[in-house]
């Protein structure tokens, strides 16, 4: 059960050596991310810079014992057709998974992107994670298919399931 001292903010840029330590776990252990390589805070500046205004937000959760997760909606494609779409993102440390905090990250994303000029989300899921389908179902993403090997992380192809939300 997801305990009432967890907090959900706005990522400030002091948590960015937090959310590159959560990254790198996701980059070494799991195909989630599709990133090769470990990840560093300087090389993360660029990105994280990119969050806190209109539809591409960064949020965090976090306790007295610091960063539990992140979710996160960027820019889907560069084209102006696409600017109402956004991707999202969802991680949480590997201790924290299917206690409810991933729904209430997302439940607190989706409510500051429904301010916004934003109609759907879509979020591409690696294969197998049948927490993150849960998740991503129980957060009202609908499935809409599989790329089925398409990308490629050492000798293992990986597939990924999309699904969608409308938000406004």
């Amino acid at each position: 059960m997801v305990r009432n001292d967890i907090s959900i903010r706005a990522a400030r840029e002091t948590d960015l050596p937090a959310l590159v330590a959560l990254a790198n776990h996701y980059i070494a252990h799991t195909h989630a991310m599709f990133t090769t390589e470990l990840q560093t805070v300087e090389g993360r500046k660029s990105w994280f810079d990119g969050y806190g205004a209109g539809p591409y937000r960064l949020l965090v959760a976090e306790d007295a014992a610091g960063i539990l997760g992140c979710a996160y909606s960027s820019r889907y494609r560069p084209t102006p057709a696409f600017d109402a779409t956004v991707e999202t993102s969802i991680y949480l440390q590997p201790d924290r998974r299917g206690a409810g905090l991933g729904a209430r990250l997302y439940a607190a994303l989706f409510e500051l992107l429904r301010t916004e000029e934003v109609h759907l989300a879509v979020a591409g899921v690696a294969q197998p994670n049948a927490a993150s389908n849960a998740l991503h179902l129980k957060c009202g993403f609908e499935e809409v298919g599989t790329f089925r090997e398409y990308a490629r992380k050492g000798d293992v192809w990986i597939s990924s399931t999309w699904f969608q939300k409308v938000i406004g």
